[in-house]
């Protein structure tokens, strides 16, 4: 697994209770273009449209060779999962509170393009200040054991 493009806030900002793995709607031009990593997740969201999930405001950026004049680099991307799964996804959407993150975008063993999302609740100010300092004991509680 190559990993493309990672979304470093999705963690911090979301409560992640499922995460899942769906393939991308890509040109032949934009895998190219990500093979050599110019991807980015910042910012970008995914939406259910026309009864399926699509990636917004993800940044492929053009390939030099190319012959795309009108190529548009965030434009939006269809997500493939099965029925069973956008069913389940749609009902925990309508729930409401559950935000659908893009995770991580990466290059799976067999060479397909997959992004990572996950089904995240947002975090409170309080609740980013506890996993900070979770964050900082696990650090030290490391670097303790490792001393003696």
């Amino acid at each position: 697994m190559k990993i493309i493009a990672a979304n470093s806030r999705a963690n911090y900002d979301f409560l992640f209770s499922e995460k899942i793995d769906a393939g991308i709607v890509l040109l032949g031009s934009e895998v190219k273009s990500l093979r050599i990593n110019t991807g980015s997740l910042r910012g970008s969201y995914i939406m259910e449209k026309d009864g399926a999930l699509w990636l917004s405001n993800c940044f492929i950026k053009k390939y030099n060779n190319a012959a795309n004049k009108n190529y548009i680099p965030n434009r939006d991307r269809k997500l493939l999962i099965k029925k069973k799964e956008f069913n389940k996804i749609l009902g925990a959407i309508k729930q409401g509170g559950i935000s659908l993150v893009p995770i991580n975008l990466y290059f799976s063993d067999k060479g397909f393009a997959k992004l990572l999302f996950g089904l995240g609740k947002g975090k409170k100010k309080y609740d980013k200040r506890q996993s900070i300092k979770e964050k900082d004991w696990n650090i030290k509680k490391s670097r303790i054991l490792t001393q003696n």
